[in-house]
């Protein structure tokens, strides 16, 4: 059996790995000439090294030492919660304002005047509302994460062909559900690039609703090393954020293939 070779000639498998192998390399190169000072950019050899004190060090070893289980299972209920609110509300919503165009003349002007509002004037006023913790982090997660799930729902539903529902219409499927068996399945590639957009602004969120002072979570341990001043520690929080966005990204994708037939039939 043949490799996967790409157009390029350079293996398939290993070509999403070579942008990042080339970073590295440079990162590493800066460090070792001294063009980049410590204090601005450690060396990787420290970074692995906070990283696995981080990860697997015993508690009190050293500052933020076997800090990362708490704080990832902190930071992903904020995630969930606020990524599963967004969704619940925006497919719904889209898939209604994409077909029904009162309901897009209802919700259109007010979801993108507020789409245009930046996400850190949420803040003082989430604040307010939710005090600190969970309710503001969650808030501000969901608030992010609906605008591109309501869009590309709202896009997906729009541009399904009216003679596939008419088509359904006349064999005797009714409205209820041909929206589930017709549109939706025909919608499913705008939803699922709306879902896995919402997903990834939901972590990069994560740090903002994070900024409120709570103890603990992925964002927190950023904002306070940087209080601290320990570079290594923002680094690896951030390469943490990255990972973890990459495999629920991921998974949300194998999720969706194994629960909707019309998502395994996508590339």
């Amino acid at each position: 059996m043949k490799r996967s070779v790409s157009h390029t000639g350079f293996p398939a498998q290993l070509l999403p790995w070579l942008l990042p192998a080339i970073l590295l390399l440079l990162w590493i190169a800066a460090c070792e000439t001294g063009r980049v000072p410590a204090y601005l950019l450690p060396h990787p050899r420290e970074i692995f090294a906070t990283a696995t004190a981080y990860i697997f060090g015993a508690a009190g070893q050293e500052t933020y030492a076997g800090r990362f289980w708490g704080d990832l299972i902190a930071s992903s209920v904020r995630v969930m919660w606020g990524f599963g609110l967004a969704a619940v509300a925006g497919i719904p919503l889209g898939i209604l304002s994409g077909r029904i165009v009162s309901v897009n003349r209802l919700l259109s002007m007010t979801v993108n005047a507020l789409r245009a509002v930046p996400g850190i004037s949420w803040l003082p006023l989430a604040m307010v509302w939710f005090g600190i913790g969970l309710k503001t982090t969650v808030f501000l997660v969901a608030l992010a994460a609906f605008f591109p799930i309501y869009l590309n729902a709202e896009a997906g539903a729009r541009q399904v062909n009216p003679i596939l529902l008419q088509a359904g219409a006349m064999m005797g499927v009714h409205r209820l559900r041909g929206t589930f068996a017709i549109l939706i399945p025909a919608a499913m590639p705008q939803i699922i690039t709306g879902l896995r957009l919402g997903m990834g602004i939901s972590w990069a969120y994560l740090v903002l609703g994070e900024l409120t002072g709570v103890p603990n979570g992925l964002g927190a341990v950023i904002m306070d090393a940087r209080m601290l001043g320990r570079i290594d520690v923002i680094i690896v929080g951030i390469l943490m954020i990255a990972l973890i966005g990459r495999i629920c990204d991921l998974g949300l994708n194998q999720l969706l293939r194994l629960s909707f037939k019309s998502a395994r039939r996508l590339p």
